[in-house]
């Protein structure tokens, strides 16, 4: 019989590499999720309903939600746009502009609501532009998709850099000599391959947005009912030692999130597969 020859392999086996990955998930993820349900625990189910659906938690899961959605939505967008440049064009500084995309991720949230405030206050740079118009920017739900859109920008161009980096430019020049128009090259060559990275990025800046605090804190006002968002609600429950209503106002957020996460995911592998087949 001949020996099995096993393949040799940089990691440990599968065994000490599957034991590590549980148990730093369960460290870093599992544990304070249930913890988080233990504490919620606490209160009564009539406790827990009438905290999770009083009127101003509803209005801040909206908020959060709302203005989420739509700062997704534009970096889908303008994403796709940057990513676009710093692919397909060379200009000087476009090495400055790369990194500049990354400055959201190494900015404190806190310096950059501040920053985002004192630019679109009325009194600002932009905002004494914009007041005269009668847009305000600062303390309203404008503002906060603001500062969503500053920090889930990266999200939507690091997912989709790496996919045009391996579009070759070939495929749109056949197009072309074929007779197809810029948009239609678009649509049938380009967009069928963008796509899932697109929707990646656009999961990842909305999950970041639902939980975002320190770059909204500042520029939403903080008014009940209008511009609080729903980790700002959390935090004050905290700071009035309230910390089952807390954790049960998170775990809804987080159940929100989870769900349409398991939305995007489900999209995603529905195109991914649609797009294989056709």
């Amino acid at each position: 019989m001949a020996a099995q020859v096993r393949e040799k392999r940089v990691l440990p086996g599968f065994r000490i590499t599957l034991g590590y990955s549980i148990l730093y998930l369960s460290l870093i993820v599992l544990i304070p999720l249930a913890a988080l349900i233990v504490k919620t625990a606490g209160l009564t189910l009539p406790q827990f309903w009438h905290t999770v659906t009083s009127e101003r938690v509803l209005a801040s899961y909206r908020v959060s939600l709302l203005t989420s959605l739509f700062a997704a939505l534009v970096n889908v967008v303008f994403g796709l746009i940057v990513a676009w440049v710093l692919v397909r064009y060379r200009f000087p500084g476009k090495k400055i502009v790369d990194g500049l995309i990354d400055m959201p991720f190494a900015l404190p949230t806190a310096v950059a609501g501040i920053a985002l405030t004192s630019i679109y206050a009325p009194n600002g740079w932009i905002g004494s532009l914009l007041e005269p118009l009668g847009i305000k920017v600062a303390y309203t739900p404008l503002g906060i998709s603001v500062a969503l859109v500053f920090i889930g920008l990266p999200f939507v161009v690091r997912t989709v850099q790496p996919v045009l980096h391996e579009l070759e430019a070939d495929m749109e020049e056949a197009a072309a000599l074929l007779g197809a128009h810029r948009w239609r090259t678009f649509r049938k060559v380009l967009l069928p391959e963008l796509i899932p990275p697109l929707i990646t990025g656009f999961a990842l800046a909305f999950s970041r947005g639902i939980g975002e605090y320190g770059s909204v804190v500042f520029i939403s006002g903080n008014m009940p009912m209008k511009t609080e968002i729903t980790p700002l609600l959390i935090i004050t429950k905290l700071e009035q030692f309230e910390y089952s209503q807390a954790t049960a106002i998170a775990l809804v957020l987080l159940v929100i999130s989870f769900a349409l996460l398991l939305l995007i995911n489900t999209l995603q592998r529905w195109t991914n597969r649609r797009l294989r087949t056709g």
